[in-house]
This record gives C-alpha cells, structure tokens and sequence, in this order.
C-alpha cells in the first residue's frame, strides 16, 4: 500500500481491482463496493471517502480472439476481413462495458482508471491483480447453482482460490418473489 498525508498523519492508500464484464452483476459489485467502502472510511462525501481509500482500477478481460479458420460453410471459411471486423466489435463491447463502469464511478464522483486486457478472465484478473500489487480484488458472482457452477465453471471460486491478494466476492441480491 502507499503512503499518503492525510490530515498531518500518514495513512495508508489502499489499491482496489474491480473486475467487470457485461453482466448485471458486476455492476451491481462496482456499485455495493463504492458504497460500501466509502461507508467504512466514515467520511462525509464520496470524493474524500475516495481520496483516503487510494486508487480504484476498473478491470475487464476479454476473451482472445483464436486466429483459427473457421469454416462458415461448404469449403468457405471466414476472411480476415471478417475475422477483424469481429475483433473490433468485441473492442467495442470492452470500452462500452468499462464506460459503464466508468459512469457508476462518476455518479458517485469517485474517479477510476480502466484497463482492457486479453485472455481467459479468471487468469487475467489473477494475474493483474499481481502484477498491479492490489491491496483488494472486487469480482461479482453471477448466483450460479451447483450443478451449472461445475459444468460452466465460476470466475469468482476461482479467483477466491487463486489470487494472491485480499478477494471480495459480491453475491447480486436475492430477488423478491
């Protein structure tokens, strides 16, 4: 954690990863964590709250785009015109997902970074937690049952599991029957 001045004593500046994708529910673990933590530094607006905390790194991995060929019909497989016009839609669908994020963020006048990075999510938000040297990793849990968990695999398990820093799993609310 880094050191900062605050108020004449040092105090330290907490590091926070918030993983997003495009699901309701990492959303929501942006929005409960913002409002959860700067509850807990027990300061009177966001923007101060924000300031004691440190800084807040939006994350979201994209999936890498497989360089195969694939055939799109009888003998016919996709060009690379059409192989990079679907990378770029996915580029877009990244920047869209951190810009609304980023909106939540400015909402609440709290200010964050956002990084894109390719590969596997829960490898790459393991593996940049790391190297960033966060202090907290932030990730939603999609409210997956047992049996879809095992078979479609859970980000969330596997960072708890996996990352080398302090993880935080925000389950979405139960809803209202």
């Amino acid at each position: 954690m880094e050191e900062a001045k605050v108020g004449g004593e040092d105090k330290k500046m907490m590091k926070i990863l918030v993983a997003v994708d495009d699901s309701q529910g990492s959303l929501y673990a942006l929005s409960w964590a913002i409002d959860h933590l700067l509850t807990i530094a027990g300061t009177a607006t966001a923007a101060a709250a924000a300031a004691e905390l440190g800084s807040l790194i939006l994350l979201h991995a994209q999936q890498p785009l497989h360089h195969y060929m694939y055939p799109v019909g009888p003998e016919v497989y996709a060009t690379s015109s059409v192989i990079e016009s679907v990378k770029k839609a996915q580029e877009e669908n990244s920047r869209n997902v951190l810009n609304k994020a980023l909106h939540i963020c400015q909402e609440k006048g709290i200010r964050a970074e956002s990084i894109i990075v390719d590969g596997d999510p829960k490898d790459m938000i393991c593996q940049t937690a790391e190297q960033m040297h966060v202090d907290l990793l932030i990730i939603g849990n999609r409210g997956l049952g047992t049996i879809k968990r095992a078979f479609l695999g859970s980000v969330s398990d596997y960072c708890a599991h996996h990352a080398k820093c302090a993880t935080l799993i925000v389950k979405p609310p139960k809803a209202t029957h």
